[in-house]
């Protein structure tokens, strides 16, 4: 093929705009170091991705993808679920058999004026004319 024009690209993409989209897409892969999978015969990288896509050497569904990918600004990740927490029995034989004994749990007690002392030892951040 020594010329590649649109016309030998419209049966593999049929909306023109998509093709110029699709193309310039993988002219500028190609340019950043994407591997040919055709022979460059001293042709620019336009002309290199249009003859890829009229060869079908590359798929123009996965140019598509990667076109929308590429132009994605927010990728949403997948989060794991939350876990559910289990239900509360209504069985009130079931709550004392799954109750646990908080007899021997304590708790640190600071009174007021420990707490306001503390406060007081404390040193503020030092301010910067950066604010």
């Amino acid at each position: 093929m020594a010329r590649v024009t649109v016309e030998d690209c419209v049966d593999k993409v049929e909306n023109r705009f998509e093709l110029v989209l699709l193309a310039s897409h993988r002219a500028r892969m190609i340019s950043s170091g994407s591997p040919l999978t055709i022979d460059r015969d001293n042709d620019k990288n336009p002309v290199v991705a249009l003859r890829e896509i009229a060869e079908e050497t590359v798929s123009p569904e996965d140019l598509k993808e990667d076109l929308i990918h590429s132009l994605q600004k927010f990728v949403e990740v997948d989060e794991p679920e939350a876990e559910t927490a289990p239900m509360v029995p209504s069985d009130p034989k079931q709550l004392q058999i799954n109750a646990v004994d908080d007899s021997e749990v304590e708790f640190d007690s600071i009174t007021e004026e420990e707490m306001l002392k503390g406060l007081e030892s404390l040193v503020p951040p030092e301010r910067s004319d950066d604010y």
